[in-house]
């Protein structure tokens, strides 16, 4: 009997250990690491940390944080562990970079506009299609690797007292939807179509011969089911959250904006930690980004799915469109007042880009 619970005991522990080092897949296919037993961390003491999001319920920013905040307890055995709040339960994204800039809060998870007024450098990501012609691993390659572009950021990051850990993206976009067939960028001239409030995004939009139109949220259904605009542009998750394909013909993959969400620590909660623990905060943001890139893949093809079996015709451009595009004087220009306004960051990741 004694050997039988030994022999079962055996068994259990295996397939634990099975299943905690096997799940989380990068794109690549790759395993994570398995979780260690916390052993390099005994002579640590243990550390608790608070990370927020204001994200909707249940999308990428929520699940992301989450998995660090899970996955960080996983690797240290316990010892370092984020209390982890998200959907706004400490306040919108203004309020929580705030509270993580005095380490009120230490690590945020947010899509890369609210932090730009934080941190100016981050209007690197209003260039318009500066990452229409690439894939998720060469993006990732860039905004995740060792590069001048990287090292500009994250010293951008620095100067407001924060340390930047991670972007998560897969090659999604703010895509166009509209009555209009866009074939073609003579089809933009006169597109009445709703925009985020933001200077870079109107001009983008004006230099390729549209007019954009700022508009509560709350009115852009009603407006494009009566006409009042043309257009509007967003993710195709939240295209589908919003049932654009009751009142839109077309989902044209302007690939414009890049979807894309940054994690970052408060600075002083970072320099405090100890280098093992720095790294297993680092770690957990590499495991999660693998964990994660394939998901927003799914979840961007799911939902254009969606939109085209209620009824809209997709389009898609070659790089060609997107060349020509930004071979225009007024997308120039944006380009040109971007650099200015991000210290050069501009050039920076365009040269990384290739």
């Amino acid at each position: 009997m004694k050997k039988f619970l030994a022999l079962l005991i055996a068994l259990v522990m295996t397939l634990a250990l099975v299943a905690c080092g096997g799940g989380n897949s990068s794109s690549g296919g790759s395993s994570a690491p398995a979780p260690t037993d916390g052993g390099a961390y005994d002579a640590l003491d243990p550390v608790a940390l608070i990370g927020a999001d204001s994200t909707g319920k249940g999308a990428a920013g929520q699940i992301f944080g989450e998995y660090v905040a899970s996955r960080v307890e996983e690797i240290t055995g316990g010892k370092l562990t984020i209390d982890y709040h998200p959907n706004g339960d400490l306040g919108g994204d203004a309020d929580l970079i705030r509270q993580m800039q005095n380490n009120e809060i230490q690590i945020v998870v947010c899509q890369t506009a609210p932090t730009v007024s934080f941190i100016p450098e981050m209007a690197v990501f209003d260039l318009p299609m500066s990452f229409a012609k690439y894939d998720g691993d060469t993006i990732d390659s860039v905004l995740n690797g060792d590069n001048d572009f990287t090292a500009a950021l994250g010293a951008a990051y620095e100067k407001q007292n924060l340390h930047l850990l991670g972007f998560l993206q897969n090659a999604t976009y703010r895509l166009t939807t509209a009555n209009k067939n866009l074939a073609t960028l003579a089809d933009f001239s006169g597109l009445q179509i709703r925009t985020m409030e933001n200077a870079n995004h109107m001009a983008f939009w004006q230099a390729i011969g549209a007019q954009p139109t700022p508009l509560a949220w709350a009115e852009v259904y009603f407006s494009l089911q009566s006409g009042a605009i043309d257009a509007q542009e967003n993710a195709a998750d939240t295209c589908v959250g919003a049932s654009f394909q009751e009142v839109q013909k077309y989902l044209a993959c302007t690939n414009h904006i890049l979807y894309c969400n940054q994690i970052c620590i408060s600075k002083a909660a970072y320099d405090e930690l100890d280098p093992a623990y720095q790294a297993a905060l680092e770690q957990a943001v590499a495991d999660a980004i693998a964990y994660m890139r394939p998901q927003l893949e799914s979840i961007d093809k799911d939902n254009k799915q969606i939109l085209a079996d209620g009824g809209m015709t997709i389009i898609e451009y070659p790089d060609s469109f997107f060349d020509e595009v930004l071979n225009l004087d007024g997308v120039k220009a944006v380009y040109s007042k971007i650099d200015s306004d991000t210290n050069g960051l501009a050039s920076l990741l365009t040269d990384a880009l290739g």
